[in-house]
């Protein structure tokens, strides 16, 4: 399928759950990468908050809500550990809801300066997460615990598995506060399996992407599109599914080698990953 070939329709059946993370494009424009998907017949978008400041945040939900487009996801919040923590989270909180999106993805941020002490580390996301509740909930935002592979507990998040996120959130309500699957950072875990049905109604949202190896320098920038690595895709797919979650499935990639690539022909290959490896 060619994201191209077919401008102006409306989403066909098997794309109605799809949404193009715009951290799969990086360097594509907003402006584009929503004209683009409207022309591929997308339905949805995750947004990040960097490029969507940059744009103007009341211009860029003009934008989104004038093309039709539902804004799945706003990356990110979190980063506990951080000076101005609490003021950060309330404006990402605040930009959500102007967006449009109920799900403000959290990366709850990794080991203070000099600490040692993972287990008070992770208490500190649950007290954060407490005092952000309310000003959530009256803004009709979900905050959802995005756990990260465990080679990034120090620097980027103490939240390490789906069961860990899950102690935390089931401390809220499951409207309030629920959890991130993350293909990339999940598949590996014996346990993802059991955790994805525990979580049921707290999946807040699922993203997919894929695992290669040799991994490049800088982890980070190790995932691929679907079906170009070793992940399960669609049986995490049928996992949530099985669980009730009924929303988007976003793709999101980092990759320096595919921000390399144009926004067009990352969308195209993306739809084709999604509906070849993820439905």
């Amino acid at each position: 399928m060619s994201a191209r070939s077919e401008p102006g329709l409306r989403a066909p059946r098997s794309l109605q759950r799809f949404s193009f993370n715009q951290a799969t494009a990086k360097h594509w424009p907003l402006a584009d990468a929503v004209a683009g998907c409207v022309a591929a017949g997308v339905p949805g978008i995750g947004l990040w908050r960097e490029p969507v400041a940059e744009y103007g945040l009341a211009r860029a939900a003009r934008l989104v809500r004038d093309a039709g487009l539902a804004v799945t996801s706003l990356c990110r919040g979190g980063f506990f550990t951080a000076d101005g923590w609490r003021e950060e989270n309330l404006r990402a909180i605040e930009e959500a809801a102007t967006l449009g999106t109920g799900v403000l993805v959290l990366v709850c941020g990794g080991l203070p300066p000099g600490s040692r002490d993972i287990d008070g580390a992770r208490r500190r996301v649950t007290d954060a997460i407490a005092e952000l509740a309310p000003h959530a909930a009256a803004a009709g935002v979900t905050l959802a615990i995005e756990p990260l592979h465990p080679m990034f507990c120090a620097d980027r998040c103490v939240v390490a598995t789906l069961g860990q996120a899950l102690d935390i959130a089931e401390r809220f309500d499951p409207g309030l506060v629920g959890v991130v699957v993350d293909a990339y950072h999940v598949w590996w875990d014996d346990t993802a399996y059991a955790q994805i049905a525990r979580a049921g109604a707290r999946i807040a949202a699922f993203q997919v992407c894929d695992w290669v190896t040799p991994l490049p320098e800088g982890v980070l920038l190790g995932r691929a599109l679907p079906g170009e690595g070793c992940i399960e895709l669609r049986r995490l797919r049928e996992a949530v599914d099985a669980a009730g979650y009924t929303g988007p499935v976003e793709v999101e990639v980092f990759s320096a080698q595919v921000w390399a690539r144009p926004g067009l022909d990352v969308l195209d290959d993306s739809i084709e990953g999604y509906l070849r490896h993820v439905v």
